[in-house]
């Protein structure tokens, strides 16, 4: 497994809310560069768009307020990875669907935290989204 060293460190406050703050302004600022759905263009992908709305729809699907905080810390190191990383992610169709695919996109944050960003494409469309970003702990 390949990893992307950010150059910049995760959000950071003591509750849900000063966090969400921080990570939705990064999320607006993008939002208002674009016309029509705020998205984030990815070297990986050859410049391809990465539509960044589904990550905040699947982060409220979530009912612990702890999991969302832990979450929502490293959006602004995801779209950092999403952006310049031009290291091979992996790949697995998603089961319940076959028509998508999920790659999963590894990055170490400067304080050496090690997080996951993971993004569906569908196949048909051939339009990639971001549905999560979280912490692991898996071993480079």
């Amino acid at each position: 497994m390949q990893v992307y060293k950010i150059k910049i460190n995760k959000h950071t406050g003591t509750d849900f809310r000063e966090v969400r703050k921080k990570a939705f302004g990064l999320y607006t600022e993008i939002a208002h560069s674009t016309k029509r759905r705020p998205y984030v263009r990815s070297v990986y992908f050859e410049k391809e768009k990465i539509f960044l709305d589904l990550f905040w729809s699947h982060l409220f699907e979530k009912k612990n307020r702890r999991d969302r905080m832990r979450r929502v810390r490293y959006f602004g190191c995801a779209i950092e990875l999403i952006q310049k990383t031009r290291l091979k992610p992996t790949t697995k169709p998603n089961p319940n669907k076959k028509s998508e695919t999920f790659y999963r996109f590894y990055g170490i944050t400067m304080d050496g935290e090690m997080f996951c960003v993971q993004i569906k494409e569908d196949k048909n469309t051939q339009q990639k989204f971001l549905v999560s970003v979280f912490p692991t702990d898996e071993l480079v």
